[in-house]
């Protein structure tokens, strides 16, 4: 549930000027963030490009690729002081819902096999493990680690 505090809480297309806003969110939730360039990209490509926005401040973002009746988040990312609060369920809910507007019939992503919190955020919204690819996310030095692949049925 979302806390009641997120009276403000409210969601946007992202825009290109955005883009400091959200890479200052995303270097402060990964290791390992996205760089500016693959924003600059999903916006390009006509993904959908969510801002998460609590009182007019972006404290999150969101990107959903969809074609052929299969959507992918590719990115969700809530700003490490908001997390803990109900705002990833949010965001994720919302890009749930833009996939079904994008007519997508199943749902996937990746997560690292250590989020665990995330991961059940995830299979809390109706997402099954599918799979797994290993080495999918880079670590410290050369190690890399395990993605579990999830996957949701829309209709």
């Amino acid at each position: 549930m979302i806390n009641n505090s997120w009276a403000g809480l409210g969601f946007r297309a992202m825009r290109f000027i955005d883009l400091p806003f959200v890479m200052k969110n995303e270097k402060a939730a990964y290791s390992h963030p996205w760089s500016e360039g693959n924003f600059r990209t999903s916006l390009k490509a006509n993904d959908s490009c969510q801002l998460l926005q609590l009182d007019g401040v972006t404290v999150g973002h969101g990107i959903l690729s969809a074609g052929a009746g299969e959507a992918h988040v590719l990115n969700l990312c809530v700003h490490p002081d908001y997390q803990g609060q109900g705002l990833g369920k949010a965001l994720l809910e919302h890009l749930i819902g833009e996939a079904k507007h994008r007519r997508a019939r199943s749902l996937f992503l990746e997560v690292r096999a250590s989020n665990h919190v995330a991961a059940a955020l995830y299979a809390g919204l109706g997402f099954n493990e599918i799979g797994r690819r290993p080495g999918y996310y880079p670590l410290d030095g050369r190690r890399r680690e395990d993605a579990l692949v999830m996957g949701k049925e829309l209709f």
